[in-house]
């Protein structure tokens, strides 16, 4: 394959919407059935340690570079192949309503709910209302991520070996 500005794009786009993919897969698939398990402070603080930790600059370069490479990839494919233009263009679209979005309307506000509360300082039955308020809900929008961000790789990864 010729190295273009829209194969290095393309590639950039699918290998940190692969990164995001697997990372959400593996989160969904391993991270939060193991922390299940736990009771209700060990699974609130567990989720505290990992909110806070996964918000480093590697994260968010990976988590929003891939949207942006994805963007300028479809745009540098646009004069090249109105098809692969269109591919890109939807798993963007899929990747920002899925993954980006829900992340920011969903996931964020129930982190920063469960960020704001000193655990140390709750009672079993307010754990265990945190916990109720928290999990479910989470694991559902999680479960949107995990999809939105595996379509969106297999997407990627179709108009990169279909040019």
């Amino acid at each position: 394959m010729e190295i273009t500005a829209s194969n290095l794009t393309l590639f950039a786009a699918i290998l940190l919407t692969g990164l995001t993919a697997g990372l959400c897969f593996t989160w969904g698939n391993a991270v939060t059935p193991g922390i299940g398990q736990l009771d209700n402070l060990g699974y609130l603080q567990a989720f505290q340690k990992m909110n806070r930790s996964i918000e480093n600059p590697l994260f968010f370069a990976v988590f929003f570079g891939s949207f942006a490479l994805g963007i300028a990839a479809a745009f540098i494919n646009k004069t090249v192949s109105p098809e692969h233009y269109r591919l890109i263009l939807v798993a963007m679209g899929i990747y920002f309503v899925g993954v980006i979005l829900i992340t920011v309307l969903g996931n964020v506000p129930l982190n920063q709910m469960l960020d704001k509360t000193d655990l140390a300082k709750s009672g079993e039955t307010e754990l265990g209302m945190l916990r109720n308020q928290f999990e479910n809900p989470w694991n559902r929008y999680h479960l949107i991520r995990v999809i939105a961000a595996m379509v969106s790789f297999a997407l990627l990864v179709i108009a990169g070996i279909s040019k």
